[in-house]
């Protein structure tokens, strides 16, 4: 197997989410055209609900508006109340669920249909849940601090609007450090605030996220189901093996990747993500092999990564099974095919 290249994958957030920022923007006095024009966007495709927008443009845009509304805590903004409409489709599933978890949970499954550049994570401890928010790929380091603080608030905001309960977290933590005014983001949360953490998320009780849903109904929920599943499955069609190499590659490093967990990630059966790559031509352990490759190239050929941590960053057990799998990709062992790169450049 000789397999070419590292494929790029576009991250993008749909123009409903998009449309629900540039309204905050307005709404504080900001040109939003100029806004728009400036990060590079076409704003003539904001009420197209079938478009979407390049995820670093959006973060260009964030950094924009702070600096032209010289407000950094311009995030905290958004209107105190979140309606389904900011979440497309997934808005009006959250909403017909039984329960706030139930909502939370249909929001993590049909993500993708919002922005395939976040990951949203659900995780059950002893007092609560967490609910953290992470951008993809290697964004994460670069997203301003504004658009997290808008996207954490919109979560909270929608959970008090679906509950009509007054929702307080435990407590909200940011990876960015305290800022001078801390007032916007007491307002705004009403709870416990935590700065330069590790990650970006919120901390729920047990009983905030049981608390049932006026909305709720079990007709409209399946009916929103397949909608949005059928959403889905168009949307995968085009970009199943995108997909599953990217999540792939931020897993390598937790060791081998399991179909199953892949699946699972994507919100389909293991047998349906299977013969969807078949209809593409690979397979899931192709795709494993491919990747392993690419990211092989580029790892091996910084000379200031230890063959040992290349290793680990490949999800391979021990060194011998990386001398094994540099034999069959470059027929030389890592630390040849390291000498060969350093002489060739």
């Amino acid at each position: 197997m000789n397999p070419s290249h590292r494929q790029v994958i576009a991250l993008t957030c749909s123009t409903t989410w998009v449309k629900g920022v540039a309204e905050m923007f307005k709404a504080v006095g900001l040109d939003v055209p100029a806004l728009f024009a400036e990060a590079g966007m076409d704003i003539g495709i904001l009420n197209d609900p079938h478009a979407s927008y390049a995820t670093e443009k959006l973060c260009a845009l964030w950094k924009i508006a702070a600096a032209r509304s010289n407000n950094p805590a311009i995030g905290l903004s958004a209107p105190e109340v979140t309606t389904p409409a900011i979440f497309d489709v997934v808005g009006y599933a959250m909403m017909s669920s039984e329960n706030l978890y139930a909502s939370l949970e249909r929001l993590i499954c049909y993500l993708r249909l919002v922005t395939d550049a976040a990951t949203i994570e659900l995780t059950e401890v002893e007092d609560g849940y967490w609910f953290k928010l992470a951008i993809n790929g290697d964004m994460q380091k670069n997203v301003p601090r504004q658009r997290f603080d808008f996207n954490l608030i919109t979560l909270v905001t929608f959970c008090r609007w679906v509950t009509r309960q007054d929702i307080r977290p435990l407590v909200v933590e940011f990876t960015h450090p305290e800022p001078v005014d801390r007032a916007p983001y007491e307002k705004a949360f009403r709870c416990p605030l935590r700065f330069g953490a590790p990650d970006n998320r919120i901390f729920l009780s047990k009983a905030d996220i049981s608390t049932p849903l006026p909305s709720s109904n079990p007709s409209l929920a399946s009916l929103h189901d397949r909608y949005a599943n059928e959403r889905l499955g168009r949307l995968d069609q085009h970009r199943i093996r995108a997909k599953t190499q990217e999540l792939i590659m931020r897993r390598l490093a937790d060791g081998e990747p399991l179909r199953a967990d892949i699946a699972s990630a994507l919100c389909i059966s293991e047998r349906t993500l299977q013969r969807r790559l078949q209809d593409e031509g690979t397979s899931f352990q192709e795709l494993v092999e491919h990747t392993r490759y690419s990211l092989a190239q580029q790892y091996l050929g910084q000379h200031q990564l230890p063959i040992s941590e290349a290793v680990f960053l490949l999800g391979f057990t021990d060194q011998s099974a990386l001398f094994r799998a540099c034999k069959r990709w470059f027929n030389m062992s890592p630390k040849q095919y390291r000498n060969h790169l350093l002489l060739t450049r």
